[in-house]
């Protein structure tokens, strides 16, 4: 069982019930998952992980693309509940990161913490970065990223940030010692509960539900 499903596994196991305006979920809190290259290659080959739409939301996003109807454009349909354009989202922060890569690439320097921060929460929002942090850090000539999530839905947002940091981190010229996540609060939805069962074992490929309000 990979990291990622080990998460799940727990939450399954140890969740609390919780009701909010989405529906109810299982969730635990403050948890986290460190993964060393050899458990994302784990991870990505044994989950069904849609790379090319994610690929091309992560460059929309660095463009600092806010119109949902480019996104669909590359078959990304899951923000199509934020109506015509992303406002306050991710595009807003990310359109910052290509130049931090390449001021981090150009200094290299162990002494000091790169961080990219999404979120603030004075500007009028349709949906708020579940992703709040991302911090890189060289040490011993290895790269360390560290990303702080105050909301991760398991079934679907989890596998794909873990995917954006992955190909984030490709971008640094500097070899990846590991990924973490700092999970403030990681849940699985009531109408994802079983197909996340089927998945844990190894029953066919499972299907599951975006929740949105």
């Amino acid at each position: 069982m990979n990291k990622y499903h080990k998460i799940l596994e727990k939450i399954l196991s140890k969740g609390k019930d919780q009701q909010n305006k989405k529906g109810t979920i299982k969730y635990l809190v403050n948890r986290k998952i460190e993964l060393a290259p050899g458990d994302l290659l784990e991870i990505f080959e044994g989950h069904g992980i849609a790379r090319k739409k994610l690929s091309a939301e992560l460059e929309l996003f660095q463009k600092g693309e806010r119109s949902v109807e480019k996104y669909r454009d590359h078959g990304i349909t899951w923000w199509d509940y934020c109506g015509s354009i992303l406002v306050n989202s991710y595009p807003t922060y990310f359109e910052q990161l290509p130049a931090l890569i390449t001021k981090i690439n150009k200094e290299k320097r162990s002494s000091k913490n790169y961080v990219l921060f999404l979120g603030r929460t004075d500007v009028e929002s349709n949906q708020q970065p579940c992703l709040s942090l991302i911090q890189f850090q060289i040490a011993n000539g290895k790269l360390i990223v560290s990303a702080y999530q105050r909301s991760s839905d398991a079934s679907l947002g989890l596998p794909a940030d873990i995917y954006h940091l992955y190909l984030i981190s490709r971008k640094i010229d500097v070899p990846l010692k590991s990924i973490t996540l700092f999970l403030g609060n990681v849940h699985i939805y009531d109408n994802n509960l079983e197909s996340t069962k089927l998945l844990l074992e190894g029953s066919g490929s499972p299907t599951f539900n975006l929740n949105v309000a």
